[in-house]
């Protein structure tokens, strides 16, 4: 038998004290689902970080109220659970007990549902979920005309979007005039997570909102070309020493610490060298200051499920280079899970960026503000290149240093570039300190 106690509401939480929106990500659980107190319900994406927001209580998952890439407050509640045991047949919710009739009697079984039932149960307002009507608004369409295939009745976005789809494909459809019934409302707030525009099947448009991580990067890369005065210096390397190290020794290392020996660590420990001998690149300009470190934390830009994230290696000069390839990795696999934190994101000294793996030549990357430069690596090619008065082909790489000339000056920049070259071309300089 499950007993059902009450009710509890599921709140946005704080994530951090600048942050008063998130955007909902992936709901884990469906609606009527039982779940576990503690067990992941939904996805929250912040404007760092993707976080996960457990079930305050074990019961059933009711009353979503905001689907996918909507967006809202913190402390908002985002749906319901009915609070119970789980079920010992399976996770299907307990059917609630049928009224009886005046005259005392059960009342007779409900007929099977027909999509004209289903139509009318969708116009009601207590079943039609939030981005439906707003959907719905948008195109001014009643509830009345969508099928609804949620549970128990529910009008999904969905149900809109594959309504308005199917119409926009159907030319005798759309020549069918609005009912005299559709009222157009003002759109509310926030657009839909996906809206195919009425048209012609083959000119048909997708709207979807800027994800919260997308908004902070575009902001911090407008302020960084606002605020700081970027140049760009480049520089080509020899990349056969570092190769030839890799291929001799890949396997005992991963035999040894369990992870792979890639380019990234070699020339995250030439950045350290090349960072020590010109500080400035290190530094940032804070309140018309000067601020100098004597430590490296150095940002690795990757790839993740929601974009391009930037996690922060602390201390590198403290890390072998067993270390900074297995944090590496353990970051690219969080980042493909949207489990980073949003400390794992925060500060960072200097930032590497690996456009080669994607095939980029070359590139200008922009400096993340406050740093004052940025490491761009690109595509390993064969090349004819003079070495000793002969041309022979060498694996070659474009390498670029994005800088703030306002506290970097162009003769550090090249040095600083240039110390890259020499390290990652003689890799024994890393430990002889040369």
């Amino acid at each position: 038998m499950v007993l059902v106690s009450e009710t509890i509401q599921v709140e946005v939480p704080t994530v951090g004290e600048s942050i008063s929106e998130v955007q909902i990500g992936q709901w884990l659980k469906t609606e009527g689902e039982w779940v576990a107190s503690g067990e992941d319900l939904v996805e929250i994406e912040t404007e760092k970080a993707s976080v996960q927001i457990p079930a305050p209580a074990s019961g059933f998952l009711e009353g979503i109220a905001k689907a996918s890439e909507e967006f809202a407050l913190i402390g908002e509640v985002i749906a319901t659970i009915r609070v119970a045991e789980q079920p010992a047949g399976g996770s299907a919710p307990p059917k609630a007990a049928a009224p009886a009739t005046s005259a005392g009697k059960a009342p007779a079984p409900a007929p099977a549902t027909t999509p004209a039932a289903s139509r009318a149960a969708g116009s009601a307002a207590a079943f039609v979920m939030p981005a439906a009507q707003r959907l719905l608004d948008q195109h001014g369409l009643t509830a009345a005309q969508v099928p609804a295939t949620g549970p128990g009745g529910r009008l999904l976005k969905e149900d809109v979007q594959s309504y308005v789809q199917n119409k926009a494909s159907q030319p005798a459809a759309a020549a069918i005039a609005k009912p005299a019934t559709a009222v157009t409302a003002p759109v509310r707030r926030g657009p839909p997570a996906s809206l195919v525009t009425d048209g012609p099947s083959h000119r048909t448009e997708e709207v979807k909102p800027l994800s919260m991580l997308r908004r902070t990067i575009a902001a911090r890369l407008v302020e960084a070309q606002q605020t700081a005065a970027l140049l760009t210096t480049f520089n080509e390397i020899d990349m056969s020493p570092t190769m030839q190290i890799r291929s001799q020794y890949k396997d005992r290392f991963a035999e040894r610490h369990g992870v792979k020996l890639g380019f990234m660590s070699f020339f995250a420990k030439a950045a350290v060298e090349a960072l020590r001998r010109f500080p400035a690149v290190n530094a940032e300009i804070r309140d018309g200051n000067a601020v100098y470190r004597n430590y490296q934390d150095i940002g690795v830009a990757i790839g993740g499920g929601k974009g391009l994230v930037v996690p922060v290696l602390r201390n590198v000069e403290r890390m072998s280079f067993a270390d900074i390839e297995a944090t590496i990795g353990d970051f690219a696999k969080q980042a493909g899970e949207n489990r980073l934190q949003p400390e794992d994101l925060m500060g960072g000294t200097f930032t590497i960026s690996n456009g080669g793996i994607y095939g980029s030549l070359l590139s200008t990357p922009i400096v993340n503000p406050p740093q004052s430069g940025i490491l761009g690596l690109h595509s390993i090619q064969e090349r004819p290149v003079a070495i000793d008065g002969q041309v022979v082909i060498r694996p070659m790489m474009y390498v670029a240093l994005t800088y703030d000339h306002r506290i970097v000056d162009g003769r550090e920049a090249v040095g600083f570039l240039k110390t890259i070259k020499e390290v990652i071309e003689e890799p024994a300089r890393l430990f002889l300190e040369l």
